[in-house]
C-alpha cells in the first residue's frame, strides 16, 4: 500500500448561466413539481450533463447541492441540480429514495436532458451530449440521500453514464436498525433512534420550516409528510418490539428501498466515497455495495475519506460547498471518472480499487494510501479468562468473567446528533459491572487497522435463554462489540466512537460480530482494548434483565480477528 498521488488538473474558469426551471412530475401515484437549477457552460456546442440532488431535509439551494451545480458547470459540464421530492420547493412525499418514485422522477429529469421532454416553461435540453437519439452523456454526483439516488436511478435509466455516490447506505435496515452478527435479514437488531427520530423529525416537522406547503406533500393516512409505509416503520422501531407479523414488513419495506435489493440493475461505473467519521452510514455499507457491483461486472471503485455524517472534516479534504476538486485527492478522482464515462477519454486513469484517508499523516500530499483489494483479516487475537487479549491460543486462561445490564443504558458511544445541533457530547464511557473488556499488552510496534474487525464470540445468559420469543425479537439478547485504543497514560480513545450492536441470533450457539470498518493507527506502546458492553444510550437495549458470562479456555474462547495493514 502507498501513498497515493494524482496530477492535478488545470483549475475551473469557465463562465456559465444558471435558470430556474420546474417539472410537473408523476411521482407515487401524485402529480407534483420538481424545482431544479440548470447551470449551462457559456459557449457553442453541446457538453456531457451532471445530475444532482439534495441530502435529507435539504433542498437544490444548499450550499453542497448548489456548490455541485457551479463546480461541474465552470468545468464544461451542464450542470442540472434538484429538490428531491418531499423537499425544497419540489411535491410528493418523501420516500426515502424509492427506485420507482424517486428513481423515475430523476429519470424524467433524464428525459429532458436528453431533449425528449420540455421544462414547464418550454425550455428544451439542445446543448447536451447524446450517445444516441434520447440517450444523453449524463453523470450523477452528490451525499447521503443524494448519494442512494444515483444508484435508485441508474437501477430504472440505463442511460445514466456515471455515478459518484458519497456517504451514502447500502441497506436502510441495516442502517436504522443494525445487527452486526452476521444474521443479515433473519434477525432484527438495536433500533439506532437518535439518528432515526433526528431524520424522521425533521420531515415531518416540515411546517414549521417550509409553511404553505404542496398538497401533494402531505399525506391524509396517518403520516404528515412520509409514505405510509416509511411512517410504520419508525413507529414499529420506536415501539421497541419485533413481532413476527410486523417486523417480516418492516424490514421488507426498508430492504426494497436500499440498493442492496436492486443493485442488480445498477449498470453504470461507480465510484464510492464513505467517510470513516460515519456512524450512520459506516465504511461496512460501501464496502457491502462494492463487493455486489463488483462480482457482478460493474466498474467500481471506493474511497474511504475523513468526513462523515459524525463530522470528520479535515484540511485538505473535498468540500462540494467549496467546490476544491483540483486541489484535493477525492476531487481529483471524481474529475477523473468524470472525464472516463463523460468525457469518454479512455486513457484517463481512473485510480485504485481502494484508498483511505490516514489521520496520523500530516502531509496532506500524502494522507492517502491505495491497495488493490479490500483488506483481508491478517492477525488473530484471543479473549483469555483473566481479562487479556493473548497472540496464541497457548496463553489463554481458563476462566469465566460476567456483567450484567441495568434498566437503563449504562454505555456511551456518542450523541448522534450533537455535531448537526451544536450540543456538546461526553467522551465514551462504559459503567463498571455492566460491560466486559480484554486488554493486550503494549504493542510492540506501530499497527494499522484498515478494514472492518470480526469477533467470534459464545456467551452464557439462561435468563436470555429462557425468554427468547420465538413471535417476537425484541426478546433476544442484545449487546455491543467495540474497539478502544488505550494510550500509555491510560486515554482510551473508542475509534470514531464507532459500535457494533449485535441482537444474537441464537444464545446457545456461537456467533460472529463484523465491527464497524476502520482506519487507525495503533501506536507502538499502546494497548488494544476489546468491549462487549450491556447496553448503549444510542439505541435501544435489553428489554428485562439479562446477566451474560463469558468463558474462555484454550480450546474453546473468543476470537478477534484484524485487517492489519501489510498483514
Amino acid at each position: 500500500m502507498l501513498g497515493a498521488t494524482l496530477v492535478t488538473p488545470a483549475p475551473a474558469t469557465g463562465q456559465y448561466t444558471v435558470t430556474a426551471l420546474k417539472f410537473t412530475m408523476q411521482a407515487g401515484g401524485r402529480t407534483c413539481t420538481i424545482d431544479a437549477d440548470l447551470y449551462r457552460p457559456t459557449g457553442a456546442g453541446r457538453a456531457p450533463a451532471v445530475l444532482a440532488t439534495n441530502g435529507f431535509g435539504g433542498s437544490k439551494s444548499d450550499g453542497s447541492t448548489d456548490g455541485i451545480g457551479k463546480a461541474f458547470a465552470e468545468r464544461g459540464y451542464v450542470s442540472l441540480v434538484y429538490s428531491g421530492l418531499g423537499f425544497g420547493n419540489s411535491g410528493c412525499l418523501i420516500s426515502l429514495d424509492d427506485p420507482d418514485i424517486d428513481g423515475k422522477a430523476a429519470s424524467g429529469l433524464v428525459d429532458f436532458l436528453a431533449g425528449k421532454r420540455a421544462a414547464d416553461d418550454g425550455t428544451k435540453a439542445d446543448f447536451v451530449t447524446l450517445d444516441g437519439k434520447g440517450d444523453p452523456r449524463v453523470g450523477m454526483i452528490g451525499g447521503s440521500y443524494g448519494g442512494a439516488i444515483q444508484m435508485a436511478t441508474a437501477a430504472v435509466d440505463h442511460r445514466v453514464d456515471a455515478l459518484v455516490p458519497l456517504i451514502t447506505w447500502n441497506d436502510l435496515a441495516y442502517s436504522l436498525d443494525p445487527n452486526n452478527a452476521g444474521a443479515h435479514g433473519a434477525v432484527p437488531g438495536a433500533f439506532k433512534w437518535q439518528w432515526a427520530n433526528g431524520f424522521y423529525l425533521i420531515g415531518e416537522s416540515q411546517p414549521l420550516t417550509a409553511p404553505n406547503l404542496d398538497p401533494s406533500r402531505i399525506n391524509s393516512l396517518g403520516c404528515l409528510h412520509f409514505v405510509t409505509e416509511a411512517c410504520d416503520t419508525v413507529r414499529t422501531l420506536n415501539s421497541g418490539s419485533y413481532p413476527a407479523d410486523r417486523t417480516a414488513g418492516l424490514l421488507a419495506y426498508s430492504r426494497s428501498v436500499s440498493p442492496v435489493t436492486y443493485l442488480g440493475r445498477v449498470q453504470a461505473p461507480t465510484l464510492l466515497i464513505q467517510g470513516q467519521a460515519d456512524s450512520l452510514f459506516n465504511l461496512n455499507e460501501a464496502t457491502a455495495t462494492y463487493k455486489t457491483l463488483k462480482a457482478q461486472g460493474t466498474p467500481t471503485r471506493m474511497i474511504w475519506q475523513s468526513w462523515g455524517h459524525s463530522g470528520g472534516m479535515a484540511a485538505g479534504e473535498l468540500n462540494l460547498g467549496q467546490g476544491n476538486l483540483e486541489s484535493t485527492y477525492v476531487g481529483k478522482r471524481i474529475l477523473a471518472w468524470f472525464d472516463r464515462y463523460l468525457q469518454k477519454n479512455k486513457g484517463t486513469d481512473t485510480g485504485p480499487a481502494l484508498a483511505y484517508y490516514r489521520d496520523w499523516i500530516t502531509d496532506p500530499a500524502g494522507t492517502y494510501a491505495t491497495a488493490d483489494r479490500l483488506p483481508a483479516l491478517s492477525q488473530k487475537l484471543y479473549l483469555s479468562g483473566d481479562g487479556k487479549l493473548v497472540d496464541t491460543r497457548s496463553k489463554v486462561a481458563r476462566g469465566s468473567r460476567t456483567y450484567t445490564n441495568r434498566l437503563v443504558a449504562t454505555s456511551h458511544s456518542e450523541s448522534s446528533l450533537a455535531g448537526t445541533i451544536g450540543l456538546p457530547d461526553p467522551a465514551p464511557y462504559d459503567t463498571e459491572g455492566t460491560y466486559l473488556g480484554w486488554t493486550s499488552e503494549p504493542l510492540a510496534r506501530t499497527t494499522d487497522v484498515v478494514g472492518a474487525p470480526k469477533a467470534t464470540l459464545r456467551v452464557v445468559s439462561p435468563k436470555a435463554e429462557r425468554t427468547q420469543n420465538p413471535s417476537n425479537a425484541a426478546d433476544k439478547l442484545v449487546l455491543f462489540a467495540k474497539l478502544y485504543d488505550i494510550a500509555p497514560d491510560g486515554t482510551k480513545t473508542l475509534v470514531h466512537r464507532l459500535v457494533a450492536p449485535v441482537r444474537v441470533p441464537d444464545v446457545t450457539k456461537s456467533f460472529t460480530v463484523t465491527l464497524p470498518g476502520i482506519v487507525h493507527r495503533y501506536e507502538k506502546g499502546h494497548r488494544l482494548q476489546f468491549v462487549v458492553a450491556a447496553s448503549d444510550d444510542a439505541y435501544f437495549g435489553n428489554r428485562g434483565i439479562k446477566p451474560v458470562t463469558v468463558v474462555s479456555s484454550p480450546g474453546n474462547t473468543g476470537v478477534l480477528e484484524l485487517p492489519v495493514a501489510g498483514g
